[in-house]
Formats: structure tokens, C-alpha cells, sequence
């Protein structure tokens, strides 16, 4: 069974730092598109890093450059967004994918974690 679970989430002050972390079983994550979206309470779902497993590159979205890092550990198969100087602005529901079409931005992908919850409170 294709699975993504994440877990990390969690409340903390502005400023405050998290890590997330998403283990994939019943696949590999060994090519392609793969990321983390987030939601807020009556917004869309927003790409917020993703990374091109092939060749490692990662991308971001504007909100976050500087302050969140996406990287992989092959060897465990999950996926890590380190969060740091986190923002009220920064709460929502955090999401991992895999088989995404874009490595950031719409958030066209095949799997998809159940999400946790990151609360910043100021």
C-alpha cells in the first residue's frame, strides 16, 4: 500500500522553528517531483518547497526562501522541511507529495500524506 505519513507539526512562538517529516512506504521516493504544500483555513493549497529527487535541486516558494530547508533521506525514504523564524502567517496544515507534475507550485500530484498541523502563534 502506497502511503506518505507525516508528522513533526505542532505549535510554537513566532520566531520558533519545526521540523516535519514524511516517510513514504510502499514506494520509493527515487525520481521525480516531490514536496510540501500547506492550507489554511479557507485558502488553497500552496506549493511551499518541492525537490527533483534526480538531481536534488530544490525549489521555493517566496514566503519561504531563507527560512524553510527540503531535503531527503534516500536511505530512510523520507522527506524533510526544516522551518525556521516561523511567522503567524506560516499556519496551516502542511502536506507532503509525491509524483508531482511540478517540483513547486500547483499542487498536481499522485500521493498525498494526511497532513499535520502547524500552529505559530505571535
Amino acid at each position: 500500500q502506497v502511503q506518505l505519513v507525516e508528522s513533526g507539526g505542532g505549535s510554537v512562538q513566532a520566531g520558533g522553528s519545526l521540523r516535519l517529516s514524511c516517510a513514504a512506504s510502499g514506494f520509493t521516493y527515487s525520481s521525480g517531483c516531490m514536496g510540501w504544500f500547506r492550507q489554511a483555513p479557507n485558502q488553497e493549497r500552496e506549493g511551499v518547497a518541492g525537490l527533483y529527487s534526480g538531481s536534488g535541486n530544490t525549489y521555493y516558494a517566496d514566503s519561504v526562501k531563507g527560512r524553510f530547508t527540503i531535503s531527503q533521506d534516500k536511505s530512510k525514504n523520507t522527506l524533510y522541511l526544516q522551518m525556521n523564524s516561523l511567522k503567524p502567517e506560516d499556519t496551516a496544515m502542511y502536506y507532503c507529495a509525491a509524483g508531482c507534475r511540478y517540483c513547486i507550485g500547483a499542487a498536481a500530484c499522485n500521493t498525498w500524506g494526511q497532513g499535520t498541523q502547524v500552529t505559530v502563534s505571535s
